[in-house]
């Protein structure tokens, strides 16, 4: 497939929870969670404004609470009107939704649960990359902070809970690396950078394929939190059929 074209070519998600204000539905990767303005392709943000058409048509709006990187599927929380966007948002930056992540590794941690407070920044502040996006930790960057737990060892992957307490760009990836089991798949942090700069330039290839396993991270949004109508709201989304293969 050629990376010019499409990656994602429907905006392909279901819908994990739903009321008058708000909805909770499952992303798909690789797809994009809202227009760059740099290809043409189909979103998250218009498959939900065709879900909501009648809702736009009488006042409403559409707001993504939470965004996912296209690599990364799972749980994305929306709202459906202003009143809905503003209260989301307050909680959010209270950092009141509460985030839980499933992600397959490489190798088998020592341990068996794990606490990663390193601070991150932009790579290319403190040294040299050749990817502009990769983001790396250091004593400079902003506060942040990953717990992680083993839920299942393989031979040559396991499966981790990652509970992330702040929203740093590539956070759990850049954590999961700095502990020694980064992400089946992740182009960037995987231990090789050429295969973020070989997708870029040539797509999915089968040298790739050998090289990654995963044609995206292996990362998914599985559980989330938040305060709603004086509530509690949970909802979950079950480890996705390609990460699931992985351990089979």
């Amino acid at each position: 497939m050629s990376y010019d074209m499409p990656i994602a070519v429907v905006p392909e998600f279901r819908v994990l929870y739903e009321d008058a204000g708000v909805l909770v539905v499952d992303k798909a990767a690789p797809l994009l969670t809202h227009p760059t303005g740099e290809k043409n392709e189909p979103t998250l943000w218009h498959g939900l404004h065709e879900l909501l058409s009648y809702e736009l048509a009488t006042g409403g709006q559409v707001s993504l609470i939470n965004r996912l990187d296209r690599e990364t599927s799972g749980i994305t929380l929306v709202a459906k009107n202003a009143e809905a966007a503003r209260e989301l948002g307050k909680a959010m930056q209270a950092r009141m939704l509460r985030k839980e992540y499933y992600a397959v590794v490489q190798g088998a941690p020592l341990w068996n649960a794990a606490c990663c407070a390193e601070p991150i920044l932009r790579m290319e502040q403190v040294a040299e990359t050749r990817v502009h996006v990769r983001q790396c930790c250091h004593p400079q960057g902003k506060e942040c902070c990953t717990e992680f737990e083993v839920l299942e060892r393989r031979p040559t992957v396991s499966l981790l809970r990652c509970s992330p307490h702040t929203g740093r760009m590539h956070q759990i990836r850049v954590h999961a690396a700095h502990l020694g089991c980064p992400l089946v798949g992740d182009k960037i942090y995987g231990g090789d950078e050429t295969c973020y700069l070989d997708f870029i330039a040539g797509g999915w290839t089968p040298a790739l394929e050998r090289r990654l396993i995963l044609p995206r991270h292996a990362l998914h949004a599985c559980r989330l939190t938040f305060p709603w109508a004086g509530e509690e709201i949970t909802v979950e989304s079950p480890l996705p059929a390609d990460m699931a293969a992985l351990l089979a």
